[in-house]
């Protein structure tokens, strides 16, 4: 089958899926979605040219590719059972959530028993990107399943890599989220360490923009931080949490010490036991909750 000929299914049209689904079906290809708590994307997409399937089965038997875009595996698993008896031989199922790659071989193992491809491609940036259709991707797939959707995935990506096979692109990306995390957990204590000690946010941020340790998640990070933009980057406390416990199991899995990745995720584990687990408590928010934690207001 052609790129020219795929029909797209997308699931999962929320802060990421959203702006990634626009860019498929502005760009040329067939859509079809499905709706799940908030009907604003899906009337959003319909009005650009997509169609509303009633049911996961049916965008699946109307979709030669379909892609995922979910918050972690159980969700992923669900979904894959949910579309699974509408999936025909042939078809292809991209999962660009950040998924444990433990759960992706054995959904690449049970879909390729109907003759089913299955493909890791999650993303790295903020829904900004992927509504400008400039996000990272990072792929797991065979070299022949890689060339069938990376023109798919070039719709709303403008850096894609193929990482090697089907699961590398899940553990690389939780490597991604093991340093980007990293840095919110350090930024964090650093802003309440410099505050303690009479140094304002604002001064501290004139030392590290533009310098050595200057970069782009800082820059967001601190858009928050220093301006108080809470939407800065959209990413929240409660799936940063699920990423770095994915980061532990994979690091357990391979037998390796990460010290390091265990203090960030209790970083994490601290705003969530202390309410950081709302929809709208995003990664740079953290902050407060360090803060808090060494009586700062």
């Amino acid at each position: 089958m052609t790129a020219a000929k795929e029909t797209i299914g997308f699931v999962g049209i929320g802060l990421m899926g959203h702006g990634m689904a626009r860019n498929i079906v502005e760009k040329g290809y067939p859509l079809a979605v499905v709706a799940h708590r908030n009907r604003a994307p899906v009337e959003d997409l319909v009005a650009r040219g997509a169609t509303e399937a009633a049911s996961l089965e049916a965008l699946a038997r109307g979709s030669s590719i379909v892609f995922l875009c979910l918050t972690g595996s159980p969700e992923v698993a669900a979904a894959v059972s949910a579309l699974k008896p509408g999936l025909a031989k042939g078809s292809v199922l991209v999962d660009c959530s950040t998924s444990d790659p433990t759960v992706t071989l054995r959904l690449a193992a049970e879909l390729a028993e109907i003759g089913v491809d299955f493909v890791d491609a999650p993303l790295s940036r903020t829904p900004k990107e992927a509504w400008e259709g400039t996000l990272d991707c990072m792929v797991g797939a065979t070299a022949d399943i890689f060339a069938r959707v990376r023109p798919v995935i070039a719709t709303w990506a403008a850096k894609i890599v193929h990482i090697g096979g089907v699961g590398d692109g899940h553990k690389m990306k939780l490597l991604n989220n093991f340093l980007s995390l990293g840095y919110a957990a350090l930024y964090s204590e650093a802003l309440a360490l410099s505050r303690k000690v009479g140094i304002p946010v604002a001064e501290f941020d004139k030392v590290i923009r533009g310098g050595r340790m200057d970069c782009g998640f800082y820059q967001t990070f601190m858009g928050y931080a220093l301006e108080g933009n809470r939407e800065a980057h959209k990413f929240t406390i409660g799936n940063a949490y699920k990423d770095m416990r994915y980061v532990e199991a994979m690091a357990n899995a391979a037998t390796v010490a990460t010290p390091l990745a265990s203090a960030i995720k209790n970083s994490f584990a601290l705003a969530m036991a202390t309410g950081g687990d709302g929809p709208t408590d995003f990664v740079p928010h953290l902050s407060d909750f360090v803060a808090r934690a060494n009586g700062l207001d």
